[in-house]
């Protein structure tokens, strides 16, 4: 058995509809690895049900895993608004969060995050990112305002497959640039406390002061 089968067996089962959910993401689209799968998702369920939010962000929706795991620790007054700027995405998406148990407490948008964010006139929470690499830093500067204070913005990727501490990464290699840029921006940001959990891709916990 190896390490990460151990830790799966000794945490909360993922539950019948999000490994559906998981396995025909696997199957049906490209990059299957984007979800936030098991381990992710029983985090991000318990995050919240700790930060007991009523109103939620989320930049990044893909297949809609996180979606529904953040959906499913919401309180009865919570909501979530998760945004997608793929639109070939929702034909497969929008189905799996429309016939979900939380459906109700989901609004599903398509377009550009940083067009839709700006237009909605709400605060935040908490908020999620899992979007385009080259655009986090945009997403932190735009969000960080709308998060009300002691609200919480996760990040995603932010270890990015160990390349952040790879001396031979290229110039050209925006992606990585980009979570480099972003990393070192919040590091310095004494607005926010913040800590990187090494969990997979590495997930940033930002806490707005």
């Amino acid at each position: 058995m190896t390490l990460d089968e151990y830790i799966l067996s000794h945490i909360d089962a993922e539950g019948e509809y999000l490994h559906q959910l998981y396995r025909h993401t696997h199957l049906e689209l490209l990059y299957p690895r984007m979800a936030s799968g098991h381990l992710q998702g029983r985090i991000l369920k318990m995050f919240t049900e700790m930060i007991k939010p009523k109103c939620v962000l989320e930049i990044g929706t893909y297949s809609g895993y996180s979606a529904l795991c953040i959906a499913e620790g919401l309180f009865e007054n919570g909501h979530l608004y998760t945004i997608e700027v793929n639109d070939e995405q929702e034909h497969f998406t929008r189905p799996w969060l429309e016939n979900s148990p939380y459906a109700n407490k989901i609004d599903f948008l398509i377009g550009d995050a940083l067009e839709i964010v700006p237009q909605m006139g709400m605060t935040f929470d908490m908020a999620f990112i899992d979007a385009d690499k080259r655009k986090y830093l945009e997403y932190y500067n735009m969000v960080l305002p709308l998060l009300n204070p002691g609200g919480f913005l996760l990040a995603d990727n932010t270890l990015w497959d160990g390349h952040v501490v790879d001396p031979s990464v290229k110039e050209s290699d925006l992606q990585t640039h980009s979570i480099l840029r972003f990393n070192d921006f919040v590091a310095q940001d004494d607005r926010v406390e913040k800590v990187i959990l090494p969990l997979r891709d590495g997930l940033s916990i930002i806490r707005k002061k």
